[in-house]
């Protein structure tokens, strides 16, 4: 566990970057801190590891106080991962995963080793380990990044924008990842992120700064959505917070049975399949590929004559993607997949729309709404602000 306990940060010029900042980030859980720019997020991740030293307040971690440790020996024990991944670029992977180990003293076929095992889990092949930064991706240097900060197995991780310097569709196949990677190992996570839609994907808590570093609001990411503190929070997360909510409501949706045609398939065997306007395409596994108009075919179905629009929905997943799935298929009907891609069936909007309704989600901030979160989520919601009056039981987080 982390415990930032009053800490600030003023400069000689008197730049305040950091205001009396308290806040807890739990043992094996994800603490995204999350802002405008100058809100002092980085600093504040920089106190942890004290490559900022804080000019008031204490940074403990599982209770003893950082300042009391020497800062090399903080610093080797508490994984780093920072935007562009910082690698070495004179160094092979290998020996840039391999640093932190070779550092603490292992021995060099050990380290070695590890490294090996390291970009194994982050899912980069072995043959990449004789490789130079400069030989990668952008993807698969944040990933050696990642493996890097996990080498010597610290237990706790600080992660400053790590994927906001690569392209969309990567920084979501990195949040995967990178989820999946803490599923396994728990490890106690400070991550600081500009995009509101990288922290409430990846939070277990959310921390909204304020510009001056200052707390405006700590929350589960549900909570956050439905009870923004204040007008700040309520503009930082958006006006679609309504929308994105639906992220954590899973329900059951009918799911059809939707007619399929293969690859390859001829105009007239696509028009005999069904007399609606658009028809699924699959390949042999049954992994949807798109849409075609069979009556506007004129030559056998090819990659290159799909339509593409419609994103894909996982079975059992939460009511948001079920319905952007169907808003965004050409055909309206949002398609369904399940764990290893292949087709499940199609739901419509007006169902999942009816599934929405009646879903049971806390709609004010009460005792009620706590129980009905907890219910949910296991744990309660962890709010700041005003203390509650003398004659209101306070409720702990």
């Amino acid at each position: 566990m982390i415990r930032l306990e009053q800490v600030s940060k003023r400069y000689p010029d008197g730049t305040v970057a950091v205001d009396d900042l308290t806040l807890t980030a739990p043992t094996g859980k994800i603490t995204v801190l999350v802002g405008p720019s100058g809100c002092g997020k980085t600093t504040s991740l920089r106190m942890i590891n004290r490559m900022i030293e804080p000019t008031s307040g204490r940074i403990l971690i599982d209770d003893q106080d950082t300042a009391s440790r020497d800062a090399n020996a903080l610093r080797s024990g508490i994984g780093y991962v920072i935007q562009h991944a910082g690698l070495f670029p004179h160094r092979t992977i290998e020996h840039n995963v391999a640093t932190v180990p070779l550092l603490l003293g292992w021995h060099k076929r050990k380290a070695r080793e590890r490294a090996r095992e390291m970009l194994a889990v982050v899912g980069l092949d072995e043959s990449m380990a004789r490789r130079y930064p400069s030989q990668l991706s952008g993807g698969q240097q944040q990933r050696v990044g990642v493996a890097r900060a996990l080498a010597a197995d610290p237990p706790v991780m600080l992660m400053d924008e790590p994927f906001s310097a690569v392209d969309p569709v990567v920084r979501e196949q990195l949040q995967d990842e990178f989820l999946r990677l803490q599923a396994e190992l728990g490890k106690t996570i400070v991550f600081v992120t500009h995009d509101i839609d990288e922290a409430i994907r990846l939070g277990d808590q959310v921390a909204v700064l304020r510009v001056g570093g200052k707390l405006a609001q700590v929350a589960e990411p549900a909570y956050l959505l439905a009870h923004p503190a204040d007008d700040f929070v309520a503009d930082f997360v958006g006006k679609d917070r309504g929308y994105r909510a639906l992220g954590f409501v899973d329900g059951q949706v009918r799911v059809h049975d939707e007619p399929t045609v293969r690859l390859g398939a001829s105009a007239d065997e696509a028009r005999a399949v069904t007399r609606d306007p658009w028809l699924l395409v699959v390949d042999e596994a049954r992994m949807p590929q798109g849409w075609v108009e069979p009556e506007r075919l004129t030559a056998p179905i090819e990659a290159a004559t799909l339509a593409l629009g419609g994103t894909l929905a996982r079975q059992g997943g939460p009511l948001r993607n079920a319905l952007d799935s169907a808003l965004s298929s050409p055909s309206r009907r949002g398609v369904v997949v399940d764990d290893d891609g292949r087709l499940v069936g199609t739901v419509r909007a007006a169902e999942v729309l009816q599934q929405i309704e009646a879903a049971d989600r806390p709609e004010q901030r009460d005792d009620d709404g706590a129980a009905a979160l907890l219910e949910q989520t296991g744990e309660l919601p962890v709010v700041t602000g005003p203390p509650p009056a003398a004659s209101e039981p306070r409720r702990d987080p």
